[in-house]
Formats: C-alpha cells, sequence, structure tokens
C-alpha cells in the first residue's frame, strides 16, 4: 500500500514540474521580434497515457467557472497576463471564470478533437473555419505543451508576417509617389508616361514578392533548418523527421495567410473520459473529433476505449442536434467497434460517406489526411477506416 502512494506521489510531482517548466514558453523568452519553432523532440512522451489513473489534472466545476480567456484572449475578454505567459493545463479553473460564451463577441468553443495529439487537426481546421473556436484536448502533458507552443508560435509568425507585409507594401507606396513625382516633373503635365508606369508597377510587383519572400524565409527556413537538425534522437524516425520539417515549413512560411492568424484554436490537458461535461454545456458543441483513438486491443482493455457504451451519453450531451461525430481509425477491429456503438446509440445515426452532408465537408478530406497518424499510415501504405455520425433531434417526451 506504501509502495503505491509514493508510486502516485511521485506522478503527481512529475505532472507538477513539467507544468512548471512549460511556463518558461520559449517564444516568451526570446521576445516579440523572434520565433522559435516548436520540434518534437524536444517533448519527450510515452506514446499513451492510462485514463483510469490520477493525473494532476485541472478542471472547472462547470462550464460556468471555466476561463477562456488565457486560450482566446482575441475573443475572450483578459483578466492579466499575455497568452504566451499562460498554460493552458493550468487554465481550467481560475478567479477569472469567462463562462462558456464571450460577453464580448457572443463566442464559445464549438468543435473538439478528443484526443488531439500533435495537433495536426487543428491547425489545418483553423484557417478553414476561422470564425469557429475549436479546441483540442489531450491527457498527455508534452504533448499538450508541444501543441500549445506550436499555436503560439504560428500566432506570432501571423503577425510579423502581416507587420511585414504592412511594411512592404508602405515603401511600395512611397517609392510609387517617387516615381509619379519625377515623371511629373518631366512632363510638366501632371500625366505619367505609359512605359514608366509600367516599370513602376513592375518594381512594385517586386518589392511586394521580395516582401513575401523574406517574411516567408523567417519561418520557414527556419522551421526547416530546426526540423532536419541532426540531434534528433536515435529513436526518432528519419523519415517521420523530414515531413514534420517540411510540414512545419509549409505551415509557417503561410501563416500569415491564414484567416483568422490561429487565434480561433488552442488546446488543453483533461481526461476527457472522465471531465467532458464541466468543460462544455448541453449542446455546444457543433462537432466532434475522434482520430486515430487508442485501440486497447485486449478484450479486458476494452472499457479503456473512448468510444465505449458508457460515455456515448456524455458525447450526446454536449454535441447539438444536427452536429457530427467524426470517427476515424487505422485498426478494422476498431472501426466496428466504433459504428456498432455509436450506431446502437438512439441519439446518433450513421451518415453515408458519399451523402450530401459529407460530399462537400472539408472536414472529411482534413480528418483523413492532416494528423500526424494519418499521414503515417500513408506513408506505410496502410487502410483507414472512417465514419462520420449526426445528432438526432431530442425525443419529445410526454407530446402528441
Amino acid at each position: 500500500m506504501g509502495g503505491s502512494s509514493k508510486k502516485a506521489e511521485a506522478k503527481r510531482q512529475h505532472a507538477s514540474r513539467a507544468n512548471k517548466e512549460a511556463l518558461l514558453h520559449p517564444n516568451s523568452q526570446c521576445g516579440a521580434q523572434q520565433l522559435l519553432i516548436p520540434q518534437k523532440r524536444w517533448y519527450r512522451q510515452r506514446a499513451h497515457a492510462n485514463p483510469f489513473s490520477d493525473h494532476d489534472l485541472v478542471y472547472p466545476a462547470s462550464p460556468a467557472h471555466m476561463d477562456w480567456s488565457v486560450h482566446y484572449p482575441a475573443y475572450f475578454p483578459c483578466a492579466s497576463g499575455s497568452e504566451a505567459d499562460q498554460q493552458p493545463s493550468a487554465s481550467s479553473s481560475t478567479a477569472h471564470a469567462t463562462g462558456a460564451v464571450s460577453s464580448t463577441t457572443g463566442k464559445k468553443v464549438e468543435f473538439a478533437d478528443i484526443g488531439c495529439g500533435f495537433g495536426g487537426l487543428l491547425m489545418d481546421l483553423a484557417p478553414v473555419f476561422p470564425d469557429k473556436l475549436m479546441l483540442g484536448m489531450e491527457i498527455r502533458v508534452s504533448v499538450t505543451h508541444y501543441v500549445h507552443d506550436k499555436i503560439v508560435a504560428l500566432r506570432l509568425a501571423h503577425r510579423q508576417q502581416q507587420q511585414s507585409q504592412a511594411s512592404g507594401e508602405q515603401r511600395t507606396e512611397r517609392s510609387e509617389a517617387v516615381v509619379k513625382m519625377e515623371e511629373d516633373g518631366e512632363e510638366g503635365n501632371g500625366q505619367p508616361i505609359s512605359g514608366k508606369e509600367s516599370r513602376a508597377g513592375e518594381g512594385s510587383r517586386k518589392a511586394q514578392k521580395r516582401g513575401r519572400n523574406s517574411t516567408a524565409g523567417g519561418a520557414g527556413g527556419d522551421a526547416a533548418a530546426d526540423g532536419l537538425d541532426g540531434g534528433a534522437a536515435e529513436d526518432d524516425d528519419e523519415e517521420q523527421v523530414a515531413a514534420d520539417a517540411e510540414r512545419d515549413a509549409a505551415l509557417f512560411s503561410q501563416a500569415g495567410r491564414a484567416a483568422g492568424g490561429y487565434q480561433n484554436v488552442s488546446v488543453l490537458r483533461a481526461n476527457a473520459m472522465k471531465f467532458l461535461p464541466n468543460f462544455f454545456e448541453r449542446g455546444q458543441l457543433s462537432k466532434l473529433f475522434f482520430l486515430f483513438p487508442d485501440p486497447h486491443f485486449k478484450q479486458r482493455k476494452h472499457k479503456a476505449r473512448i468510444i465505449s457504451p458508457t460515455l456515448l451519453a456524455e458525447y450526446a450531451y454536449i454535441i447539438r442536434p444536427g452536429g457530427i461525430v467524426y470517427t476515424i481509425t487505422d485498426v478494422h477491429d476498431l472501426h466496428l467497434w466504433m459504428v456498432k456503438h455509436l450506431t446502437a446509440f438512439p441519439l446518433f445515426e450513421r451518415l453515408a460517406d458519399d451523402g450530401p452532408e459529407l460530399k462537400d465537408d472539408p472536414c472529411v478530406r482534413l480528418v483523413t489526411y492532416s494528423t500526424e497518424e494519418g499521414k503515417k499510415v500513408e506513408r506505410n501504405k496502410g487502410s483507414k477506416y472512417f465514419a462520420a455520425f449526426v445528432r438526432k433531434p431530442d425525443p419529445d417526451f410526454g407530446r402528441e
């Protein structure tokens, strides 16, 4: 008994130290003019975490007690501090509770990625739905820190590239004004010569292009260099490291063009199997994602599967009628398990893969190809099994 108590205390101390270390966010230390892109090798973590263990988690007593200002400072009024100085896993319950709905913008979290992993889906979803707030929920400490740091870095990259582009446009306008003044002086009638006007316009376009390229190189180039650094751990798959570097290079080089500037995406550490209703009100979510969850192959471990009869009532509670639950896995047995239980639940109905609801839904493509797990399955030429379910309307009990 004493041994298990010491082990539990050691786990709590380890999680507490990890949370404190995460507060020393790299981008908050290097200043607003620099950008440090997080690398996975800095965040060592086991592949799985036991959801039935007592983790050092902070969660609100109810959705009304949740402080979303730390996660979405552009949409919820902040009490104090900056986003880079805060850690999502430590901000779930504070004295400054904003409630589920923003008092200034009327926004609330509508998308939730349960077990978001390294956040591949969130990074691709954010620009596609810039007016929707989305949240990743992950139980592993270091993985949560990685996703949080990457979101902060993307917000900073977006701001820097926007500022660089704006300054480039100002320089272009000044150069055009100088050219026009010279032309006015030469002609004496205030009318520019068509040839010179054409050359001035061409110079303007080149200046804008140089501004964009220098901005992209400042973020994307560093991402590629960092991602391909030879200091990666020996157990890292070289192909995975190269793929991550290429993905980060493209992501950060285009951050300035991303609609919403990644202000609509965040992550927090939570155990979704225990505390999901503490974060979301009834019918708050419109989309719920379960992507490549832990299969728990052993029969005695099936109770730990994220889709199970005991949890479907909670999912039906937090997702609104008409909302969609997306599932995908590369394990056929797990796919059959999820389809079986979601179909049997009275408030969910499976959507046809080629039906009108999913035909033009951009989430289907992103769910299939955006996650790190999905890309790994692609490289290994494996199979993916997708299914989506719509939340049916609540039954009218006692009504004729």
